[in-house]
């Protein structure tokens, strides 16, 4: 594929998603070849055997949410609203209500929290998913989870990742809570 037709599927993602491609551009167009690896990262964010779409979205945005304060983290919602999963559900993982979770994204969820926050829960979690959907979905939603933070992490070391916005689900304003701000009940 052209670099130039390249550069016309992303305007046509970033039409499609509201999402700005400015950083992919930048790295198409000063280092090709970088960006060609690079894209690669989405067919191993996108990888899913053994984990629902649900879960493996949930593991996706819990990535996303460590790593940034907004635009990736919509981009991630609109995404898994495209594939079918719950808004009830993108909302509990956005708010970290497990109690209105699925039980599919509630395991997935604490997973992909526990991996991101190197919490002790993670032993226990990982068995969780183990028992659900076998070795192959903790390779799923592992992969799944890291794959896609390297996406901001990227677009912050180039300098584009200094906007910030609200998230929304459903057309409904979410207000998103990370790990370590919600309250101990």
């Amino acid at each position: 594929m052209s670099n130039n037709s390249v550069a016309e599927a992303l305007k046509g993602f970033s039409a499609h998603y509201g999402y700005d491609v400015s950083y992919l551009e930048h790295m198409l167009e000063v280092a090709p070849a970088a960006f060609e690896k690079f894209w690669k990262l989405n067919d191993a964010a996108n990888h899913r055997g053994a984990a629902p779409v649900p879960a493996s979205y949930a593991a996706r945005m819990i990535g996303a949410l460590a790593e940034d304060c907004g635009p990736c983290v919509q981009l991630g919602v609109k995404m898994a609203e495209e594939a079918g999963v719950a808004a009830s559900d993108i909302e509990a993982l956005l708010t970290r209500d497990e109690s209105a979770m699925s039980e599919d994204v509630a395991v997935a969820f604490r997973f992909a929290d526990a991996l991101v926050r190197h919490d002790l829960a993670l032993d226990e979690a990982r068995e969780a998913v183990r028992a659900r959907w076998g070795d192959e979905g903790v390779i799923d939603l592992t992969l799944a989870m890291q794959a896609v933070r390297l996406f901001p992490m990227m677009k912050v070391g180039l300098g584009y990742g200094k906007t910030c916005q609200r998230v929304t689900v459903a057309g409904k304003p979410v207000d998103v809570v990370k790990a370590g701000m919600k309250e101990a009940a």
